[in-house]
């Protein structure tokens, strides 16, 4: 497994060098040259004052030696105070600029990661965690800011060392040399850490996206772990993927940790060589006491940068490695192809399946060859068994999947062809678990709608049932539906899913029916709606309820993928075939007729109990 083992990267995760990927961050940068370069004209001043520092003690030094006026080291000790003031205010700009560069840099990456989430496939999260994507677009994004902070101080001290170089070389070279004799142990040091911190940052941001994405799992799902008496289950879980993220962030700590009494103990041993030869070199007369004391001050000075860059190595890899992640989140690509993108103004909603082959798992084909033409207005219910790809084929007109083989057309064109914004725009869909977003039942129906007028709205709900549904809310309209619209029942969710639809007035209309009881009072309005969308639609309805299966124009059984049986519900019950089958067992009990029959059945049950209970 390794000592940073654990964890495997995800299916689009890329491997970038560090140039390209400092290209690529440069490119945030490229709209805000007037603060870059204030920001570099901050880190020159700083790093001129930085060396500035040791030069004046030195100077003073010097000074009280030869026994110079007072005057003059009164001159050098104001010189240190009026740098010292400059100090504090070029370091207050570079913050404040560099803050807002920053974060303006950052928030747009962020945007990029976040759209590129967004348009994803639906392929690309039927594998991969969603959790773990959001872990990207927040945690990564914060953790690679926190690092250019970082850079940008490790900067402003490679400026100083540069200046403070010149300045010691002019002084004495052969102590000077001394010191860049020591450089090739630091900077070989520093990239030996930089190996290992790279490759401890990518399983850090691993284990915190699998924490998130357990976090995540676990918050969404609470309910059922309730229902199931599961909380210690779930809280088990969470402490050994915690346990993981513990173990694999102390190993890279334990790097982190070595870094600094590493480049410290060769500090000193630097810094030793540099007292006993500058000793030595004062005593010989070769140079004066000032310039050895500059030295001595300096050294701290001109080992700092790299103790720095390798101490602060393991955050900036850690950065990169955030920024790694990132860019692979943008550059996945989609499964989905399209091969252009003309735009859709109208659909008439004729569709056609033309020997489409389709897998989710490649070598098992879950639509192989199939064929189906459905008129423009025509509402067509799919039935049959858990997989036997009703959903698949919904899916497939959605282009949320890639089909391996045949041609899907729409109105005679292909699917391929279309952009998909400008397809979908005709596209209405109400999921199995439909979907609400935080706000009003208001703000849900007109979420594909945004400018349609309040009056419209309300007309729209009212016209369903004359409104009577809209009684039993508290506030009508604007009652809040709460989180995924947990204060609402599942036949009002699809009620106002449905609403959406109808507000839209799509040319096609897919219905993937929910499989929950709903009362018959909603299930009445839910059939309303449904049949005011199936009059101007061409319709796909997976259904699960009786009254939506009559709705029909056509009913198809589905079997393994394969067309079976179609035809009207009556015919397909002449049939006595697959479909009489599914009716008997799935949706006789849902008939008038069976539940009158049930009634009469229990209410002689009942009698007859009552009067084998009565005195003779």
């Amino acid at each position: 497994m390794g000592f940073f083992g654990g964890l495997e990267q995800e299916s689009y995760d890329r491997q970038y060098g560090d140039t390209y990927l400092l290209k690529r961050i440069a490119r945030y940068f490229a709209g805000y040259r007037r603060q870059l370069l204030v920001i570099a004209g901050t880190l020159l001043g700083l790093s001129l004052i930085g060396a500035l520092y040791p030069v004046i003690i030195s100077a003073v030094v010097d000074a009280l030696e030869t026994g110079r006026s007072p005057d003059v080291v009164t001159l050098l000790l104001a010189g240190l105070l009026v740098i010292a003031v400059l100090d504090y205010v070029f370091a207050w700009v570079r913050r404040s600029v560099t803050s807002r560069v920053i974060g303006y840099s950052v928030a747009q990456m962020r945007k990029d990661a976040f759209a590129a989430a967004v348009n994803r496939d639906m392929a690309f999260y039927d594998e991969h965690k969603s959790g773990k994507v959001v872990s990207r677009i927040t945690s990564d994004t914060q953790e690679f800011g926190q690092v250019l902070v970082i850079a940008g101080d490790i900067a402003t001290q490679f400026i100083e060392l540069i200046v403070l170089s010149l300045v010691l070389l002019n002084r004495d070279w052969r102590l000077t040399l001394l010191l860049v004799l020591w450089m090739p142990v630091f900077i070989g040091a520093s990239f030996f850490f930089r190996w290992l911190a790279r490759k401890a940052g990518r399983q850090g941001s691993r284990a915190m996206a699998a924490v998130n994405d357990n976090i995540q799992e676990s918050v969404s799902g609470i309910g059922v772990a309730k229902n199931f008496r599961r909380e210690a289950a779930i809280y088990e879980e969470f402490t050994r993927i915690n346990l993981q993220s513990y173990t694999i962030n102390l190993r890279r700590g334990f790097v982190l940790a070595l870094i600094f009494p590493v480049l410290n103990a060769l500090a000193g041993a630097g810094t030793a060589s540099l007292v006993y030869f500058g000793g030595m070199a004062v005593i010989g007369g070769l140079i004066n006491i000032g310039s050895w004391y500059l030295f001595v001050q300096s050294i701290d000075r001109f080992w700092f940068p790299f103790i720095s860059l390798a101490g602060f190595w393991s955050q900036i890899q850690q950065g990169l490695s955030a920024a790694e992640r990132i860019f692979a989140l943008i550059d996945a690509e989609n499964t989905v192809r399209q091969v252009d993108s003309q735009s859709v103004h109208t659909l008439r909603g004729r569709i056609e399946f033309d020997g489409v082959t389709f897998e989710y798992k490649p070598g098992v084909p879950v639509l192989e060859r199939f064929d189906l033409t459905i008129e423009s207005g025509q509402s067509v219910a799919f039935v049959g068994h858990t997989g036997a790809g009703k959903s698949t084929i919904a899916k497939l007109i959605a282009r949320f999947y890639e089909f391996q083989g045949g041609q899907i057309r729409i109105d005679g064109r292909d699917i391929r062809t279309f952009g998909l914004a400008s397809y979908r725009r005709h596209l209405g869909i109400v999921p199995q678990q439909p979907f609400l977003f935080s706000g009003t039942i208001a703000d849900n129906i007109r979420y594909e709608k945004p400018e349609a007028p309040d009056a419209e709205i309300e007309e729209l709900a009212y016209s369903i049932g004359g409104g009577e549904w809209l009684e039993t809310l508290p506030n009508g309209l604007q009652t809040d539906v709460g989180e995924r619209g947990a204060h609402l029942s599942m036949g009002q969710r699809q009620l106002v899913s449905l609403l959406r639809v109808l507000l839209q007035r799509p040319a096609i209309f897919v219905l993937d029916e929910a499989t929950a009881s709903i009362d018959p009072f909603t299930e009445t309005q839910i059939q309303e709606a449904l049949e005011l969308i199936l009059k101007q639609s061409t319709s796909i309805l997976i259904a699960h309820r009786l009254s939506t299966v009559r709705s029909a124009d056509r009913i198809i059984v589905l079997r393994d993928g394969h067309i079976i049986e179609q035809g009207s519900h009556t015919s397909l019950m002449e049939q006595g075939g697959h479909y009489a089958e599914l009716y008997n067992t799935y949706f006789r009990h849902q008939s008038l007729s069976y539940i009158e029959n049930a009634r009469r059945f229990f209410d002689t049950q009942e009698m007859q109990r009552l009067g084998a209970a009565s005195p003779r």
